[in-house]
C-alpha cells in the first residue's frame, strides 16, 4: 500500500540547509571528488556541526506530538551527495535525534525536479542555483543564508516570520511599485484593496503552517496547560494604506497570524532582532542581509525583485 504524504507539511531539506558542511566542502573544493569520499568515510561517525536551518527544522519536527499516530509534519532529506557519501549526513541526522527517515540522493545533481513526487511545499538548501532552478520550474523554495546562529534548548516556541509580497503573494504590487513610484503603488493598492493577490511561493506552506496551529489551539481547549510552540509573524515593507489589501487577502484565505509589522521603510532588522524568529523568509537580499548573520534567514528568488537588471 503506498503511503500518502499529501495531508501533512511537508519540507525537502538539503544537508547544506541542516548542517555546517563548510569543512566537508572544503575538501570537495581543493582535493576532489576520490579525497572527498575518503575523508567522508573516515568521518562519518563524526557528527556534523548544526546549520542555520537546524533550529527551525527541530521545532517544527517537535509539532507532531500534536499527534503521533498521524504526524502533521514531514522532512525528507534532498542531497546532491551520492547513498555512500551521504551516510554521514544520515548518521549526524541519528546522533541529533532527529525523526527524519526519508531521502533522496541525488550524486551531484539537483534534487529538486523530485519535489512534486513527495508532495514538498518548502525546500531549503545554501545551493543558490538549485533554489532558483526549483522558483523557476514552479516550486516552493529558498535559499538559507550564512550565519552564525545559535539554538537555545531552553526555547520551545517556533516563531516564523515572513515578508509579504513576493513571498505570501505574487510581485504584482511589487511591479507597480518599482515601475513607478511609491504614490501610484498606494493608489493602485488602495483600488484593489477588496481584491485578493494572487498566491506566492509560500502559500502554501503558510496555509500548512495555519493549520498546525488550528491543532494547537484545539490541543489547548483540551489540555488548558498546553503552551502553544508556533507563532507566525508578517514583517512587511508595506504601510498604511497599502496594509488592507494584505488583511483582507489574509482573510480570504481563512488565515490569521500572531502579528503584522507595516514597516513603511523602516529597517526590517530592527524588529526581527527583538523578535528573534527561527526562520525569515524575504524576496529581497538587501532585507535580509542586515539579520542575516545571526538570524536564520532566507531568500525566495522569486518575482521582479530577482530579475538580474535589479539584483
Amino acid at each position: 500500500m503506498a503511503f500518502d504524504l499529501s495531508s501533512r507539511l511537508v519540507i525537502g531539506l538539503a544537508s547544506s540547509a541542516l548542517f555546517d558542511l563548510s569543512e566537508s566542502d572544503a575538501v570537495f573544493r581543493t582535493e576532489g571528488e576520490q579525497v572527498y569520499r575518503e575523508y567522508q568515510h573516515e568521518n562519518q561517525d563524526k557528527p556534523l556541526e548544526r546549520g542555520v536551518a537546524f533550529p527551525f527544522i527541530r521545532r517544527v519536527l517537535s509539532l507532531n506530538q500534536l499527534n503521533p499516530d498521524d504526524p502533521p509534519v514531514e522532512v525528507i532529506l534532498l542531497s546532491r551527495n551520492d547513498p555512500d557519501t551521504g551516510l554521514r549526513v544520515m548518521n549526524s541526522i541519528q546522533h541529533y535525534q532527529l525523526p527524519i527517515t526519508r531521502a533522496v540522493f541525488m550524486q551531484g545533481l539537483s534534487p529538486h525536479p523530485y519535489i512534486p513526487a513527495f508532495d514538498i511545499e518548502l525546500f531549503l538548501s545554501a545551493n543558490a542555483d538549485d533554489v532558483r532552478s526549483a522558483v523557476d520550474a514552479g516550486y516552493p523554495a529558498g535559499q538559507i543564508l550564512k550565519g552564525e546562529i545559535g539554538d537555545d534548548d531552553g526555547d520551545h516556541q517556533l516563531r516564523i516570520a515572513f515578508d509579504f509580497d513576493g513571498v505570501l503573494v505574487d510581485d504584482e504590487a511589487e511591479t507597480v511599485y518599482k515601475q513607478h513610484d511609491l504614490g501610484e503603488f498606494h493608489q493602485h493598492e488602495t483600488l484593489r484593496q477588496d481584491i485578493p493577490h494572487t498566491p506566492g511561493p509560500l502559500k502554501a506552506f503558510l496555509k500548512r503552517i495555519a493549520a498546525i496551529q488550528k491543532l494547537e489551539q484545539e490541543k489547548r481547549v483540551q489540555q488548558p496547560s498546553y503552551a502553544p510552540i508556533l507563532r507566525v509573524s508578517i514583517v512587511t515593507a508595506r504601510n498604511a494604506p497599502a496594509h488592507k489589501r494584505v488583511i483582507n487577502t489574509m482573510r480570504h484565505w481563512g488565515i490569521t497570524v500572531n502579528e503584522a509589522f507595516f514597516m513603511g521603510g523602516v529597517e526590517k532588522a530592527k524588529v526581527l532582532d527583538i523578535m528573534q524568529p527561527h526562520i525569515f523568509f524575504d524576496d529581497q537580499k538587501l532585507h535580509l542581509e542586515p539579520a542575516s548573520a545571526r538570524l536564520p534567514s532566507v531568500h525566495i528568488p522569486f518575482g521582479i525583485a530577482n530579475l538580474e537588471n535589479n539584483e
